[in-house]
């Protein structure tokens, strides 16, 4: 695949090579991100996202570490190009256990996971073009061993926060553990959201407020009882123009 340059550090570019050519040109509605742009903070390995990818990765590591023997299913929602899950599965002893299912809406993105996937020789990670905030695009995968709300609880209401996180354990194995971001700036919503997977029966096991200009925040549960009869119909969140 000339122009991609593989390696899995945080500091490097899987978008090396890609030049997107959008037909859309210059007239983009400035309120909506543009999330393949949006990545090129991971070729800084100082960038706040950088640390936040690194931390994510490392709890991802012992998250797999921790499933039953037998197949691992992994769930990312809104994965982006999949740095944390491609970038962390390569050396894993389990890597050959690990179904893994990314679900991001922008093509753009879901081409370079796709291509890192393969560069890195992982052919149980799936990309995934759907919307993440509905559970259809994805429950054929379910129940998840390793759930993946990364990017996700800075960007949509608290209401929304609050419905993803009580539907949580209908997507879950029990012993699950799932792995989300959110940043700290006042008014600071990490207390809130730690206890409201308390309130739906998750035990905490890292929250990690990192040192960065953006005040990341990364919290690790782990789900104590069994899943709920039935997924949770409806949206489970939506982005806020931006």
């Amino acid at each position: 695949m000339p122009g991609f340059r593989a390696g899995g550090g945080a500091g490097t570019s899987w978008t090396a090579g890609l030049r997107w050519r959008d037909r859309r040109g210059r007239g983009h509605d400035k309120q909506v991100m543009d999330w393949l742009a949006w990545h090129a903070a991971y070729d800084d390995p100082s960038s706040a996202l950088s640390a936040r990818l690194r931390c994510v990765r490392s709890h991802l590591s012992d998250a797999v570490d921790r499933a039953p023997a037998g197949r691992v299913t992994l769930v990312s929602l809104c994965a982006g190009q999949g740095h944390d899950v491609i970038g962390a599965l390569p050396d894993h002893l389990r890597r050959d256990d690990v179904r893994a299912v990314l679900v991001e809406s922008d093509a753009r993105n879901v081409i370079l996971a796709r291509r890192a996937a393969a560069v890195k020789g992982l052919p149980g990670v799936e990309v995934r073009q759907a919307d993440a905030g509905l559970v259809a695009g994805f429950a054929d995968v379910l129940p998840a061993d390793v759930l993946l709300l990364c990017g996700i609880f800075g960007n949509v209401s608290d209401r929304d926060i609050r419905r993803t996180v009580d539907a949580a354990p209908a997507l879950c194995r029990t012993g699950a553990t799932v792995i989300w971001t959110r940043h700290r700036r006042p008014p600071d919503l990490t207390p809130r959201i730690r206890a409201w997977f308390a309130s739906a029966g998750f035990g905490e096991v890292a929250f990690e407020a990192l040192e960065t200009s953006a005040l990341t925040s990364v919290g690790v549960h782990r789900l104590g009882r069994g899943p709920v009869a039935a997924l949770p119909d409806g949206r489970l969140f939506a982005f806020r123009a931006t």
